[in-house]
This record gives structure tokens, C-alpha cells and sequence, in this order.
């Protein structure tokens, strides 16, 4: 074949453009080359290396979350896919829109049992669905159908595997298959009037509890809505995909994390209304707690299920309650802290210093309890959880939201030892110059094991201890952030962190803040 005539990588990557994609995150291998090549000739799809898979797929979803579209991952046939598992979890969760491109090998090279041959359909089955394409002339249609589905509703993941002969065979791409239309999904009537009946009959032993485009800013307006006119309680799901926050917005409470908190708070509901999200779980299953969260005989009505729309069911409901219109919150924002740096003068600082509109990424784990409460009165800014509990997400997250917005400020809330799981994705931050903060809550522990080796009873001792702590020897963040190219610097007090992060809001391209907790 010429080098002149288009092939079966060619055809995939224009009709993936036909569609909308305009990213994809890479770690390709040799069965990738000719869909490598083919971005060297289809210059609208923006190509951004991440140096292991687990940043490429955390990309794609954090990308995933702010655009509400999928970029595409390409990576290396089973392990490449393997090495970003951990993240495509976490998109699942999240119900982000991902496409992967995973190369295999050529499709009468299969049966040879080379050593990188895996069962690829399996690992991508774990976390979405999975397609192969028969022949070159598919790939178009398949990559077109993948895009659809990922995008929903519901979104989620979606894996084309793409054999290296489909990709390097000659094929014509002058006219692209029209995309799949996206499926459009109409308000559930009878779960709505359902729903407004508890409200109205039994305001204060129902709740609403709230996910995926539900905490968006209309959401959580209507929300709010519904509450102030019914008295009945508003939950957000106990870690979200995406919330907005501040600027004058209502507070929506998660549903808390350890299972006896949540039975508590939860506790006096008798009707739960579930509004784009399902009912809640608890996360680990603990002796004497029930894994089901919401009291034993509490009636659910599912409005609408987790990654299906949301906003729009909760402005229905708050329109035929009879909700007046959303008044914002007046709120003061937090003063600038001073004295020695802790979880709550950390949380104080970004609060008083984060600009309008940030979108934060928050993976702080307990050290980002005290940012929470506080950043209520900070301007508007989104939030971006931890959805699937899989750790490493915080820094690739926030990669793929500054890709997608690019004229927003971007900070990662970041614990150190997860920062440590994808600290690749600080050279994609430098490489790409992302305007991304990080700040590093560096505790020099896995403090959240602490805490659940405290409440299992059972005593810290020598070996527990090695395997909770970071600091034989401490790691050097401000080593490790230049050694990928990102500008970083260490604080121990209040004020110097309020300093730096002036000077890293005030400056484009990536900061890295270490915060000696």
C-alpha cells in the first residue's frame, strides 16, 4: 500500500472527528503505529502523550466530565488496557464517556500466542462494553456506534479493539457513515407524580437524593427549590462525578461516608426519591452494619437511575410543587488563615484564595474535609470526586479537565499517597502547559487506612505501621514535581501557602505545591 492511500486508521480517526471527538490520550504501542501515523494526517484530533496508561484513562475522564463527550484513549492490546483499569473504574462510576482504542495484534497473527496476546474483551469488560470490528469497511460505523453509546444516556465506557491489519489495510474515507443520533430520554411521568405526591403529603419523612447532572448548577437549583417549598431534606450521592459549588449556591450534603453516620443522618427517611443516581451503599462492608444504607422498609422512587439525566426531572418536580424561583445564598468568604499549616488552615487558604470558576479536583481524602465546609462561600466552582474509590484519579482528572477547559483554572486537592499512583501525569501537565494547580496535602501517611485500622479495633503495631506511613524515607515533592518540568515549592505555614497560591493562580501554565501537614 502507498503511503499515500488511506487506510483502515484513517477511516476510524475521520469518522471518530465526524463525531465530535476532538482529543485523544495516548500510551500507543507497536500495534497502535498506523493509528499513530494516521493522527500525523487527521491534525483536528489533538493528540496528548501521558507516560502510563493509568494517566490516559483518567484523562479521558476527567475530559469526559467537564465536556459531558468522550475523547478517545488509544493503548498497547490487554496490559496497556490492564495498566488503566484503575481509572476506567472510576469513569464508570462516574458515568463518564470514554472510547478506548486498544490495538491487538494482526488478526491471523492471534492464534500464534505471542506474549503480549491477552484476552482483551475480558479486561474491558470489567468496566463498559466491548466491540471488534469485523473488517476494515466497519471500523467507521463501529467507532461512530461506540462514540454514540459512550455518550448516552447513560454515558460510560466503551472499548473498540482494533486489529493492526484492519488499521494498516487500504479503504476509502471520502464519505464517512453519518454518526449514530444520541438517544434522548423523556421524564419518567409516573415516578415524578409518584415523587411530588410524597412531597406534598409527607414533606418531612421524604429526602431527595441527588446525582449525575442533578448537581450541575441547574440542579441544584432546583433542588434547593423543592426544599425551601416542602421542608423535605436534599442528599448529593456519596461521591460525585461533578458539583457545583460556591457563588451562592446551596450546600448539598453528601450522604456520609462510614455506614453508621450515614444510617443516622439517614435514619428518619421514609421515602427516598432518587434523582440521577441509585440508592446509596455503604462502601466496605463492616461487622454488625447492613450494606444498604437507607432505613429497612423506606419506599424508593427512582425518578431517574445514576448516569441518567437529572436537572431536568428535578425542575419538573419543582415546578408542579409550586417551588418559587432560586434565590442565591448570601455568603462571606472565608478570611486568609495565618499561623501553622494544618487540614483546616489548608482548607481555609484555598477556600479565601481559589479563583471564580475554578474546577476542583478533589482527591484529598481526609485532609480535604476542612475544604469542603469552607469552600461553600467561595466563588463558583465545580468539584470533581473521587467516584469509584480507586486511588491515582486526582492528578490524571485533572489533566482532562484542563484540556477541556482551558480557560478555567484547574486545582488538584491532592493527598500525597495517591499522588503517588499516576505522579506521570505532572510531565503531561508541563508538557501540555496546563494551567493546573496542585496542592499536595503532605501528611506523609495513608491516613484514611489509619483511621479504618482504628475503627476495626485493632492496634497499630510495628508492621501496621510500615505499611501506613510515608516518611522512612519522606518523599521529596518539590524534587519530584521539577524532575517532570513543574514548577513546585514547599510550605509549612498558613501565610507561605496563601502566597503561593496567589502567585500559581495568578500565572498560566502548572504549580506544584507541596503543604507540609
Amino acid at each position: 500500500m502507498s503511503a499515500d492511500t488511506p487506510n483502515g486508521a484513517d477511516s476510524l480517526l475521520e469518522a471518530a472527528l465526524d463525531a465530535g471527538v476532538e482529543v485523544c490520550f495516548a500510551n500507543p504501542g507497536t500495534t497502535e503505529m498506523d493509528l499513530v501515523s494516521a493522527l500525523d494526517r487527521n491534525t483536528a484530533i489533538r493528540p496528548v502523550l501521558g507516560l502510563f496508561e493509568g494517566v490516559v484513562t483518567g484523562a479521558a475522564d476527567g475530559y469526559g466530565r467537564m465536556t459531558g463527550r468522550p475523547a478517545l484513549t488509544l493503548l498497547h492490546l490487554g496490559p496497556g488496557l490492564a495498566n488503566g483499569i484503575a481509572n476506567l473504574h472510576n469513569a464508570r462510576r462516574a458515568h463518564s464517556p470514554v472510547v478506548n482504542l486498544v490495538g491487538d495484534h494482526a488478526t491471523w497473527h492471534r492464534g500464534a500466542d505471542a506474549p503480549l496476546t491477552s484476552d482483551i474483551d475480558a479486561i474491558a469488560g470489567a468496566v463498559g462494553s466491548v466491540v471488534t470490528p469485523a473488517s476494515v469497511d466497519d471500523l467507521a460505523t463501529v467507532v461512530q456506534s461506540a462514540i454514540a453509546t459512550a455518550t448516552g444516556p447513560p454515558a460510560g465506557v466503551v472499548t473498540v479493539v482494533v486489529p493492526q491489519d484492519l488499521a494498516w489495510t487500504g479503504t476509502t474515507i471520502a464519505a464517512p457513515p453519518t454518526p449514530v443520533a444520541h438517544r434522548v430520554e423523556s421524564i419518567d411521568e409516573v415516578a415524578v407524580s409518584a415523587a411530588i405526591d410524597r412531597l406534598s403529603t409527607s414533606p418531612t419523612t421524604t429526602a431527595l437524593i441527588v446525582g449525575g447532572d442533578g448537581l450541575c448548577d441547574a440542579g441544584v437549583r432546583a433542588a434547593s427549590r423543592i426544599a425551601a417549598a416542602t421542608g423535605a431534606a436534599v442528599w448529593a450521592e456519596m461521591f460525585s462525578s461533578r458539583i457545583e459549588r460556591g457563588g451562592g449556591l446551596p450546600t448539598i450534603r453528601a450522604v456520609p461516608y462510614f455506614p453508621e453516620m450515614a444510617i443516622e443522618a439517614l435514619g428518619a427517611i421514609e421515602h427516598a426519591v432518587l434523582v440521577g443516581t441509585d440508592a446509596p451503599v455503604s462502601f466496605f462492608g463492616y461487622p454488625d452494619q447492613p450494606s444498604r444504607l437507607l432505613p429497612g422498609g423506606c419506599e424508593v422512587i427512582g425518578v431517574s437511575a445514576g448516569g441518567h439525566p437529572a436537572a431536568a426531572a428535578l425542575w419538573e418536580i419543582a415546578d408542579r410543587v409550586g417551588a418559587a424561583a432560586f434565590t442565591p445564598i448570601a455568603v462571606e468568604r472565608p478570611p486568609r488563615p495565618s499561623g501553622g499549616l494544618s487540614t483546616k488552615t489548608l482548607g481555609a487558604a484555598l477556600a479565601a484564595t481559589q479563583p471564580e470558576h475554578a474546577v476542583v479536583v478533589n482527591e484529598a481524602a481526609t485532609s480535604g474535609n476542612p475544604w469542603l465546609g469552607m469552600s461553600a462561600a467561595a466563588p463558583s466552582h465545580d468539584m470533581l470526586g473521587l467516584t469509584g474509590g480507586a486511588i491515582g484519579q486526582g492528578l490524571p482528572c485533572a489533566v482532562g479537565a484542563a484540556v477541556a477547559c482551558p480557560d478555567r483554572p484547574v486545582v488538584a486537592l491532592q493527598a500525597d499517597g495517591s499522588g503517588l499512583y499516576t505522579l506521570q501525569a505532572l510531565w503531561t501537565m508541563a508538557r501540555e502547559s496546563l494551567d493546573v494547580t496542585v496542592v499536595v496535602c503532605a501528611n506523609r501517611a495513608y491516613r484514611i487506612l489509619q483511621v479504618e485500622l482504628q475503627r476495626s479495633g485493632a492496634s497499630l503495631g510495628p508492621a501496621s505501621e510500615r505499611l501506613m506511613e510515608l516518611d522512612q524515607p519522606a518523599i521529596d515533592w518539590v524534587s519530584v514535581g521539577r524532575g517532570f518540568g513543574v514548577p513546585s515549592v514547599s510550605v509549612d505555614t498558613a501565610e507561605a501557602l496563601v502566597t503561593e497560591l496567589d502567585r500559581a493562580f495568578a500565572e498560566p501554565g502548572p504549580t506544584l505545591i507541596e503543604a507540609l501537614l
